[in-house]
Parts: C-alpha cells; structure tokens; sequence
C-alpha cells in the first residue's frame, strides 16, 4: 500500500498493508531481514496508523536493536561464507577471488556489492549441485532440475516433479548445515511429507541432523541480514 519512514537514528522504513480480514491495528517485525510492516483494517484512517507506529516506537527500536545490524557489502567489511567470515578487500583482479580470509574484489567500489552476490551465487550453485548429486544418489532417485533463490520463508524445496529449489544464502552457512538442507530436500523425492518415514529417510541420508536443523532455526535470520546494495 504504502511506506513511511519513522525519523530518528536510524531511520525506520515502515510498510502499510490495507487488510479486509484485519479486525485491528497490528506490528510485525519479520524475523529473517527486520522489515517492519503496519496492518491496517479497512476504514482505518492513514492517520491513525502513523499514530499507532509512533506510539510503538520505543517498543520497536528496542525489538530491531536485539536482531543485530545489517552487514553490508562494502570494502573493508566482512560476510559470512561456509561458517567462516571474509573480509572484502580491492585489488588488481578481474573476477572475485579468494586469498586466505580475503576476498579479492576488483577495484570498483559501486559494483563491490554485485560482484560479490554474483560470487556467492556461483559457489552456492556448485556446492548445491554437488551435495544434491550425492544425497540423490545415495537414495536412488534422480531430481529433475536445480534452482536458487533468495527466499525468506524457507531455505528450499522440492516439488512433486522432482524439482528441487534451494536459498543461494545456504553458502554462507557451515558447510554441514548446506549439506543437512540439500539431503533434506532429496528425502522428499522419497517421501513428499514431513512424516516420521519422512524424517527416517534424512537420518539415513545425513546422521545427526538435528544440530544443523538448530543452527538454522538459531542463526538462519542472520544470512538475511547481509545486504549487498
């Protein structure tokens, strides 16, 4: 429907949402990237709604201040990728190249951003790709095709066809938590449901997954949190 940003340090980006089915005023913080988001019933006026927000602001402050701060791609900062941490760093360089705990960027400040999603999204496709090929073939079922995404809700999912889909932020996470999600979503070509067989089948596929599935429920939102405009 609408935006206003909510002044003070920092700024608050709000989101407006007219909703028929609304029988109140409500404030939703999502919990993967911190967007902010006012409901509104219908016949609600814009007014009282800014009043609402402004009133909640100390309330809402709080609640973005416990999620932690963006990372964004910049020179100098650093990102996660596989459980470690990068530092993005300029350098005479055609392409994004690994150097110890640097990542060597061309010297190009506005595309450092782009670059390095570029980069991420290349590394998540061969270690998806890879780690799909395996737990496919330990279960004896072959996929159909490989897609990533940037998704909120989920870090993948496998259709009745037997296409798979997977979050390219899935790189940034430890490189067993990669793993556990691809033999997650290869148990489906099994068993298409979340069933005690379901879950028989990861555990065949990929023992102890449990501590991957916590570290995701733990630590997923902060992949959310790396911004690369």
């Amino acid at each position: 429907m609408g935006e206003h940003v909510l002044p003070g340090t920092p700024p608050i980006s709000v989101s407006f949402r007219k909703s028929a089915r609304a029988r109140r005023l409500s404030l939703r913080v999502s919990r993967v990237d911190g967007r902010v988001t006012l409901t509104l019933p219908t016949g609600v006026p814009m007014r009282e709604g800014l009043a609402f927000v402004k009133d909640r602001e100390g309330w809402l402050r709080g609640h973005l201040s416990k999620m932690g701060a963006e990372s964004v791609a910049t020179f100098g900062a650093t990102i996660p990728y596989r459980g470690l941490r990068l530092r993005l760093v300029p350098g005479p360089v055609r392409r994004p190249t690994l150097q110890g705990a640097d990542l060597v960027l061309p010297e190009d400040p506005d595309r450092a951003g782009a670059r390095l999603q570029a980069f991420l999204k290349t590394e998540a496709r061969d270690r998806l790709s890879a780690a799909s090929d395996h737990y496919s073939g330990l279960l004896g079922r072959p996929y159909r095709k490989l897609t990533l995404r940037d998704t909120r809700s989920r870090w993948g999912s496998c259709s009745h066809e037997g296409d798979l889909m997977y979050s390219w932020r899935l790189i940034m996470a430890p490189p067993e938590v990669l793993d556990y999600v691809a033999a997650h979503e290869v148990a489906h070509l099994a068993q298409m449901n979340h069933s005690p067989a379901f879950w028989s089948v990861v555990e065949r596929l990929f023992p102890g997954h449990e501590d991957c599935r916590r570290w995701l429920r733990t630590n997923g939102e902060t992949l959310h949190r790396v911004r690369f405009g």
